[in-house]
């Protein structure tokens, strides 16, 4: 949807596009606004509030946004695998703590509604938990980041509230289903893609999904090296002279991570000033040509520009115009 924006719903675009990477909050406005044929802020802020759409800790342990119908599927697809991670990384957070304890401890204190992280922080500990006790029950309890809390107006995304409570499950998933749809997703974005580009993007490895993968209707192609690649069996292929429209990217935006390499979006001279020990999270970058050629800043007022590499005067002009429209969405 970079090429054109889409005329689509809110909900449809969230899923073509696998989902949006949230850690920051306005990181994913702007990736709707690049997508969205008259994208304006309130439309994400509604779709969170009306449970439309939901944040939470999904693939590769990290906040994403996903659709509400999407969200206990892929949960059912990773749950497992992120759980037996996580508990390797964090059991050292709590200690000899009993953890189905502090599980159970969590769900007390929720139960009557959303808390704010330190407060439910404080109450874990007043019973007796560590300090870190609630970072290591992330994937042992699902839950969710619950309005205005990770929007535009108030971007610290710290109210949680029980996953099941804010948004009931309408039936049970297996894992199967939900790595199917994970699966599907991801190639909808960013297919065609070899599998381990999949499984990087799942927080798997290939051999978790291979068997799911090879039981899909999905179609076989093959890149210039010869390798294999995947890709639904009706997905579009844009001719490679396609135009391109300048566009601007916002930081985690997931085309622009590993698993997203092969599709050249990202030139690699170009990573090491997107991706650094200051700058993990990436920076913002905006797009010539299908390419990142730069990165902006909103900053007194408007949109400023740094270019990796000289600009023809024409694609600096379209970029100017975007810019204009950008600085026009952050100040409505």
């Amino acid at each position: 949807m970079l090429l054109e924006r889409s005329p689509r719903s809110l909900v449809e675009v969230v899923e073509a596009m696998g989902g949006i990477q949230m850690q920051y909050a306005p990181a994913g406005y702007i990736g709707l606004w690049s997508r969205i044929h008259d994208f304006s802020r309130p439309m994400l802020t509604e779709a969170l509030e009306q449970r439309r759409v939901v944040q939470g800790t999904l693939m590769r342990a990290t906040i994403h946004t996903v659709s509400a119908a999407d969200y206990w599927p892929m949960m059912a697809g990773i749950r497992r695998v992120n759980r037996e991670w996580h508990d390797r990384v964090a059991r050292s957070a709590i200690g000899d703590a009993d953890l189905d304890a502090l599980v159970g401890a969590i769900r007390d204190e929720l139960a009557e509604g959303p808390l704010r992280v330190a407060e439910l922080s404080d109450r874990l500990t007043a019973r007796g938990f560590p300090p870190r006790a609630l970072q290591a029950a992330q994937t042992r309890i699902d839950l969710l980041r619950i309005p205005p809390s990770g929007t535009w107006e108030r971007r610290r995304a710290d109210l949680y509230g029980l996953a099941e409570q804010w948004l009931p499950p309408e039936r049970e998933h297996t894992e199967r289903d939900g790595m199917e749809l994970l699966i599907r997703r991801y190639l909808g974005a960013f297919g065609p893609a070899p599998l381990k580009d999949v499984a990087n993007w799942m927080g798997m490895n290939v051999g978790q999904i291979r068997e799911v993968a090879l039981g899909m209707d999905l179609r076989h192609l093959k890149d210039e090296a010869g390798k294999q690649l995947l890709d639904l069996p009706d997905a579009p292929l844009p001719d490679p002279a396609t135009p391109a429209p300048p566009r601007f990217i916002a930081v985690w935006d997931a085309m622009l991570l590993v698993h997203a390499r092969r599709t050249g979006v990202l030139p690699e001279e170009f990573r090491p000033l997107i991706f650094n020990t200051k700058t993990p999270h990436s920076v913002n970058t905006f797009l010539i040509d299908g390419q990142v050629a730069g990165a902006w800043r909103f900053e007194e007022g408007g949109v400023s520009l740094s270019p990796f590499r000289p600009l023809k005067a024409a694609d600096r002009q379209e970029l100017e115009r975007e810019a204009e429209r950008l600085t026009v969405f952050h100040a409505d």
